[in-house]
């Protein structure tokens, strides 16, 4: 069966049997020969963003100027926000678009800190994206250091065990904040058992979506999770730098106070009053005027995968992670390359990371000589976005296809083992 499936012909019947297929038409695709495998990263430009912003900026800007704010954008955050919220598992009322993952974070990170004043732990994991902890310390520091992070440790930089991570949350625990999707790794926590545990404990939990939402099925009112943040420019494909989202659970919207206090989260804001009155519910978490071009943006990216269903991408996810393993145990491994990510499906999220001793030059071939562009990640790791609604399985065998060439004919001996800025 390995033999066949490493054969193009396999790949090409799977992509004639695939649901999904029609969706590759709904993105750009500038490079014809481009194999584009850092949808985790940065996700397609779809062909309605275009048209989308093209609207915005000619004719909600150019003609209707400050009078759309009042037509069209004011509400935005929140209108953009029941949208996202669709595809978290949330009910209305509980999901903003508002600044970036690492402010929504502060912001929530804060608040929860406020609800549980007479605890002092927060425990995270070594696999969490280092800016989330860099905003953790910020946190700790601003409240007088009185905080401790305890960091449960990762086998191998791929996976926690999930009964250590169970017993560092304890009656000390003021919160439990994770990566629901590990960005090196793709480990995927078991949420509602965490946040069940975390509840147990007295715990609040807030989970990082980044590298989940619009790629795994996420149930945050199901799981009974408090808090949530998440990016929309990786699977949500909502373009460079697009507004972030932020989720808190309805019970907690009267309790939990920004640390921000902006007028985008007043109540009446253009009454312009001196003094401070929080809005009611979860708008009191907007802090100033959105990015309203690139909410716009990212809005209209949205309705494509609402339109394909999550169920759908998840099951396709599963599929193109699965074959790519295959091809890489099958072609790969031969040629010094590990696999980084682990092996069950039902502890993955949406990429597949590799191994070498020289993946940073491999990664430079590939994307330079081969037209192959997934990225690297220190020490020695290269991702392998699968973006269920653009990549197809032939794709698949030709990044492996090429990844064994340029290791078999040592093209990446040709370039430096000096990091550029950006990897």
């Amino acid at each position: 069966m390995k033999r066949i499936k490493s054969e193009k012909t396999f790949a090409q019947q799977m992509d004639a049997a695939d649901d999904l297929a029609a969706f590759r038409d709904a993105f750009v695709f500038a490079e014809p020969e481009l194999i584009y495998l850092d949808g985790n990263s940065l996700g397609r430009l779809t062909q309605r963003t275009v048209e989308r912003v093209r609207r915005a900026v000619e004719v909600e800007w150019g003609q209707g100027l400050i009078r759309s704010w009042n037509t069209n954008w004011f509400h935005g955050a929140a209108r953009v926000g029941e949208k996202i919220a669709q595809l978290v598992g949330a009910g209305p009322g509980q999901v903003l678009v508002s600044d970036s993952t690492s402010i929504n974070l502060f912001k929530l990170v804060m608040a929860a800190l406020s609800l549980r004043p007479q605890r002092e732990r927060i425990v995270s994991d070594a696999l969490n994206f280092p800016s989330d902890l860099y905003i953790l310390q910020g946190c700790m520091h601003l409240l007088g250091d009185r905080h401790h992070l305890h960091l449960v440790p990762a086998d191998d930089d791929v996976a926690v065990e999930p009964q250590v991570l169970y017993d560092a949350i304890d009656e000390r625990t003021a919160l439990v904040t994770l990566s629901h999707v590990a960005f090196k790794s793709g480990f995927l926590h078991d949420a509602a058992a965490v946040t069940e545990r975390a509840h147990q404990a007295g715990a609040l939990v807030l989970w990082d979506l980044s590298h989940s939402a619009g790629a795994v099925p996420i149930k945050l009112d199901q799981w009974g999770a408090d808090l949530a943040v998440g990016c929309t420019y990786k699977y949500l494909n909502g373009g460079p730098g697009s507004p972030a989202f932020l989720y808190v659970r309805k019970e907690l919207q009267e309790q939990a106070l920004s640390p921000i206090w902006g007028w985008f989260g007043q109540h009446s804001p253009f009454d312009f009053k001196l003094e401070y009155q929080p809005e009611a519910g979860i708008a009191h978490f907007l802090v100033s005027s959105p990015a309203v071009l690139s909410m716009l943006a990212m809005e209209a990216a949205l309705d494509v995968l609402l339109e394909a269903g999550i169920e759908a991408i998840r099951r396709k996810s599963v599929q193109l992670a699965e074959y790519t393993i295959d091809l890489v145990d099958e072609r790969l491994a031969p040629l010094g390359f590990s696999l980084a990510s682990p092996r069950d499906s039902a502890r993955r999220g949406s990429h597949v990371t590799i191994r070498h001793s020289e993946a940073y030059r491999i990664n430079r071939a590939l994307i330079e000589r081969a037209h192959v562009l997934p990225d690297f990640r220190e020490p020695d790791n290269i991702r392998l976005g699968l973006a269920p609604l653009y990549t197809s399985f032939v794709e698949v065998w030709e990044a492996v296809d090429r990844a064994q060439r340029v290791v078999e004919e040592e093209w990446y001996l040709q370039y430096s083992e000096e990091r550029l800025a950006v990897t």
